[in-house]
């Protein structure tokens, strides 16, 4: 059985209801994204002020940073409902018209993964995002004609961890584009400790701390290692998560100091054993070590690019000097005469 990972993969039915009990419900409770929050909330106010629909808006950026949870709190700001989907889940046109028409004026509809529509979709969205109104066709053959339905005017949030796949027409159609950043160890502890008290768990500032360092600047996993450091707390301790507890229990999860998975471990072991620190492609690193390549590039390397870890060039990705210092192994006489060069120069 494969080992549970707090970084990457499918959410048990117990972490969806952790995370949805956990988002905050308003842009005060929200913490991190301060320009994001700044902005955004000039701009409810103005609508509410001229009693007008929010624009429509486009959240990007890694998984885990908050978008369906910016989502919600725009509709619980506006004062209106939202509708939750999913660019997957909606196969024809006919989908997404069933979808526009049960709107009411003023609501918020918000489809993750917007850049996996098709572009049958797409083409009704356009119109229904422009002119609030959808022309769908009746009939077949001779008979086939065509009918314009009005909507009420309503607020489409988009979200996506691939900005680059969305179409151009999609994209300028949003008049409100905000990319999510990861989060400050700082921030997150903050989110930690919101989460610790909703939850009730006894924690230390310090353990709060040492939770935060090793989130990957993600609230998603923070929340989820709050959790498995709660159980271990329990377990080993007297329930209070101290700083030394929440670094044992982490280390027991084996996230190193700065939150480096095993995959994120293996990932880097092979472009720097087999590869001699690159350059690899995409396909041939994630055939490599038997990972996803989207997963790799959505999930694993926005992180190690933070860090400075790795780079992408032209021919793949190459290691970095900072990485291996972290990993302990000696640099390739390539980066150490490169090193010096940079010195003397």
């Amino acid at each position: 059985m494969e080992e549970e990972r707090l970084i990457a993969g499918g959410l048990r039915s117990e972490d969806i209801e952790l995370e949805t009990s956990l988002r905050p419900r308003s842009l005060r409770e929200y913490y991190g994204q301060s320009k994001v929050k700044e902005s955004l909330s000039i701009y409810i106010n103005a609508a509410l002020r001229r009693h007008d629909a929010l624009d429509h808006m486009l959240l990007y950026g890694p998984p885990g940073l908050g978008k369906t949870c910016l989502a919600g709190i725009v509709a619980a700001e506006m004062g209106q409902n939202i509708r939750i989907t999913s660019g997957p889940a909606i196969d024809r046109a006919g989908d997404l018209a069933s979808i526009l028409v049960k709107l009411e004026p003023g609501d918020i509809l918000f489809i993750d993964e917007i850049h996996r529509l098709s572009h049958a979709v797409e083409e009704v969205l356009y119109s229904a995002m422009e002119d609030f109104e959808i022309d769908l066709m009746t009939g077949k053959g001779p008979t086939a004609r065509s009918m314009r339905i009005a909507l009420p005017k309503f607020t489409l949030v988009g979200a996506t961890t691939r900005a680059g796949m969305l179409s151009a027409p999609l994209r300028d159609r949003f008049g409100i584009i905000f990319r999510l950043e990861m989060y400050s160890p700082e921030e997150l502890c903050q989110i930690v400790s919101r989460s610790a008290h909703l939850l009730n768990v006894k924690a230390e500032p310090d353990g709060m701390l040492e939770i935060a360092r090793r989130s990957r600047g993600t609230p998603r996993i923070a929340n989820r290692m709050l959790k498995r450091v709660r159980d271990y707390a329990q377990v080993k301790g007297n329930g209070c998560i101290t700083e030394e507890i929440a670094r044992e229990g982490l280390d027991m999860l084996d996230v190193d100091q700065l939150g480096l998975d095993r995959v994120d471990r293996t990932l880097l072991l092979t472009m720097m054993d087999k590869f001699g620190g690159g350059p690899v492609g995409l396909d041939t690193l994630a055939a490599s070590t038997g990972e996803d390549a989207n997963t790799i590039e959505d999930v694993y390397e926005p992180y190690l690019l933070q860090l400075g870890f790795i780079q992408r060039t032209p021919r793949g990705r190459v290691c970095t000097p900072l990485v291996y210092e972290h990993m302990g192994r000696v640099k390739p006489e390539s980066l150490a005469a490169e090193e010096d060069k940079d010195e003397n120069e």
